[in-house]
């Protein structure tokens, strides 16, 4: 593993929107629940597990071009519990060996997508 690939790296993951107070709502409903913390007062930061963290902030000038992807273990569970709070997919994709991704798109058109690998779920099951 390279250096940069070390420990002691940290990961913040961006998504600009053009109205934070807009757009927090929806993040907390995708996400489970409200940010790990605020940066300031149009910036909010989730943790969505150690060192991995997924930012929106208010960035009118380059909102709607995000793609971002976290690859979960129980992709199903994701998506029900993404549902259960209001939110349905944009879309979904299946790739070879049963990897799958579901996409959410909020209403500036930035992607966060869910991905997972049922194969890969049913071995370690074994």
């Amino acid at each position: 593993m390279s250096d940069f690939l070390a420990d002691g790296v940290e990961l913040f993951a961006g998504v600009c929107v053009r109205d934070y107070a807009q757009a927090r709502p929806w993040y907390e409903a995708l996400l489970g629940g409200p940010p790990s913390f605020l940066a300031h007062e149009t910036e909010a930061v989730w943790e969505l597990a150690p060192h991995r963290w997924l930012v929106v902030e208010q960035r009118p000038e380059r909102a709607g071009f995000a793609a971002q992807t976290v690859f979960v273990d129980d992709l199903d569970a994701r998506v029900a519990g993404i549902a259960a709070r209001g939110i349905e997919p944009a879309e979904e994709e299946t790739y070879g060996g049963g990897v799958r991704k579901v996409i959410y798109r909020d209403a500036d058109g930035n992607e966060v997508g869910f991905g997972g690998n049922p194969e890969a779920d049913l071995a370690a099951d074994d």
